[in-house]
C-alpha cells in the first residue's frame, strides 16, 4: 500500500470528465446521461473526494462519449458548479463550466398529480429554472429539494 494520499484514476483516451459534482450525486449524473452499467460503457466514478471548493465532490469519467447540450442542461440542475472536460487523445481539448438554462423541457416530472403533464395528455413538462429550484410552467409547482428525484430517465 502506498502512503501517497493522492487519488489515482487512469486517464481516458477520448470522452468526457465531469468534475466538481456535489458529493454523493455521481449516480444521479450517470442516470441523467443514461448510463446504468448494462451497455458496456467504460466509466470511472470517484465519490466524496475532499474538495476545497465544495467540501466533498464526485468525479465521473466516461470513455468514448461527449455529452449533448440537453444532458449538460439537466446536469446543471443538480451540479451547478460542475466542469465538463472533453478529452481527445488523452488531452483536454475543451473545458467549460455548466451554465444553468432559463428553462428545461421534457426532462423533469412534475410532482403535482393534477398537472396536465402527468396525465395521459401529449404535453411535455416544462420548467422555469429559478435560483433555488425549478417551477412548472403549467401548474406553478416549485421543486426546491431533491431535483434529481424528478428527472425523467430516458
Amino acid at each position: 500500500m502506498s502512503d501517497d494520499p493522492e487519488l489515482r484514476v487512469s486517464k481516458i483516451r477520448n470522452g468526457t470528465v465531469i468534475d466538481h459534482i456535489p458529493g454523493g450525486q455521481a449516480l444521479n449524473v450517470l442516470a441523467i446521461i443514461g448510463i446504468d452499467g448494462t451497455s458496456g460503457e467504460e466509466v470511472s466514478v470517484a465519490m466524496n473526494i475532499p474538495s476545497d471548493r465544495l467540501g466533498k465532490k464526485d468525479i465521473v469519467k466516461v470513455e468514448g462519449r461527449e455529452l449533448s447540450q440537453n444532458e449538460v442542461d439537466v446536469l446543471s440542475l443538480i451540479a451547478p458548479a460542475a466542469t465538463i472536460n472533453i478529452v481527445r487523445e488523452f488531452d483536454v481539448a475543451e473545458k467549460h463550466r455548466v451554465e444553468r438554462p432559463s428553462r428545461v423541457q421534457g426532462v423533469l416530472e412534475c410532482p403535482n398529480r393534477n398537472c396536465i403533464t402527468t396525465e395521459s395528455e401529449p404535453v411535455d413538462s416544462a420548467f422555469e429554472v429559478l435560483d433555488d429550484g425549478v417551477r412548472c410552467e403549467y401548474c406553478d409547482t416549485i421543486i426546491r429539494e431533491d431535483i434529481a428525484a424528478h428527472i425523467l430517465v430516458s
